[in-house]
């Protein structure tokens, strides 16, 4: 199975060319990299490495999470099967989990949500700069993470400076937008306190 190479200075996802793959088959890919891929809609989807400021805001939203939830609950980097036209996996920025969940999740020898296990209680994306990945996240995975019934799905956009909450009503996800100081409004984490200003400006400069 051959992989394209990516483009030299462009932050994308890179495919294979020549046939789809079924869960199980991607289950035992391995070429001998480190590589991280999803498969989407049955195709290997190479998963760039995260920028600086992705990593500190994931690992700053994960500091935050763990005034509200055991750190058994939480994931970073887990893999979870989501509903696509052909079979699809993603790998979200951060995860809460149900305790039902962390259990079936418990001793397996890979850290990924199978179909057959309940869904997480709130998933974290934060966008990667290019159209590609703004159209993943809002777009794509929006529909996915609602059919897989995912109560909560935060997109953390250091671009457009902005933080949209997504709350599962009815199987479909109503939003709300925060930027600057206004306070994150979260069901699944209810007595949060923290504005889109604190999530989105932790990568500026460290102040005397």
């Amino acid at each position: 199975m051959r992989i394209a190479a990516p483009i030299e200075g462009i932050v994308h996802m890179t495919t294979t060319t020549n046939c789809h793959m079924t869960l199980e088959e991607y289950l035992n890919y391995d070429d001998g990299t480190d590589t991280r891929y999803e498969l989407v809609n049955g195709e290997l989807i190479e998963v760039p490495s995260e920028s600086d400021l992705n990593n500190l805001i994931a690992i700053y939203l994960l500091a935050e999470l763990l005034r509200f939830f055991p750190v058994q609950l939480l994931r970073r980097g887990t893999e979870i099967v989501v509903t696509g036209y052909q079979t699809t996996t993603r790998i979200p920025d951060l995860m809460v989990l149900t305790e039902e969940l962390a259990s079936a999740l418990a001793g397996t020898q890979r850290s990924i949500i199978m179909p057959s296990m309940p869904p997480p209680v709130l998933v974290v994306e934060i966008v990667s700069p290019g159209t590609v990945n703004e159209e993943r996240d809002y777009r794509y995975k929006r529909s996915e993470y609602a059919a897989r019934g995912i109560a909560e799905y935060w997109i953390v956009d250091p671009q457009q400076v902005k933080v949209t909450i997504l709350t599962l009503v009815a199987g479909l996800y109503e939003e709300a937008v925060f930027s600057d100081d206004s306070c994150l409004i979260s069901y699944a984490v209810p007595n949060l306190e923290l504005t889109a200003a604190q999530v989105l400006q932790i990568g500026e400069p460290i102040k005397d």
